[in-house]
């Protein structure tokens, strides 16, 4: 199990450092970016995280990836290697979703999930942003899934509240209904 409270540390660190920079969301853009590829690619989470190999090797790793994906944020980079010096990498996904968490809510905004039975248009997806800003009074940005199961409508979470309009929850509801009379 992961101690959070460290990685939380991390992600506070950096996000103070990034905030006094003005480059918040860029950092938090990159550092996503970051741990999503080590998230999708074994070999090299295999490398960085596996204490068999060393500090200096996961750290010639660490310089290569910084070096392939670009102009990476000084803040961003420097934490990299300052975790890799720790043998703290392991905390990378975890520091990750604190930081997006931790800069969503220090800009005001709330991320939510929308889940449709189809794509949804660009309009619709603006015209829902603006009815759930309005709903929440906060900035949201929505992600999009397309699950075939909920027949119709949408279902969106934005937070912990969950706004279902989805034909396959309300034919539930008329069973339950139709069932209790």
């Amino acid at each position: 199990m992961v101690n959070v409270s460290i990685a939380r540390r991390y992600a506070r660190a950096l996000l103070d450092v990034a905030t006094e920079a003005g480059r918040a969301d860029a950092v938090s853009e990159q550092l996503n970016t970051f741990a999503g590829a080590l998230g999708q690619n074994r070999d090299l989470a295999d490398v960085l995280f596996n204490p068999a190999y060393t500090r200096e090797q996961r750290a010639q790793v660490i310089e290569a990836l910084l070096k392939a994906f670009g102009p990476v944020e000084s803040a961003l980079a420097n934490t990299l290697r300052l975790l890799v010096d720790r043998n703290r990498l392991g905390y990378l996904p975890d520091i990750a979703r604190l930081f997006r968490d931790m800069a969503d809510a220090q800009a005001g905004r709330m991320r939510g999930h929308v889940t449709s039975a189809a794509p949804l248009s660009s309009d619709s997806l603006k015209q829902l942003t603006t009815q759930l800003q309005e709903l929440t009074q906060r900035n949201v940005v929505l992600e999009t899934r397309v699950d075939p199961s909920v027949l119709g409508g949408i279902a969106a979470q934005v937070g912990g509240t969950l706004y279902d309009g989805t034909l396959r929850t309300q034919l539930e509801q008329l069973r339950r209904e139709l069932k209790q009379r």
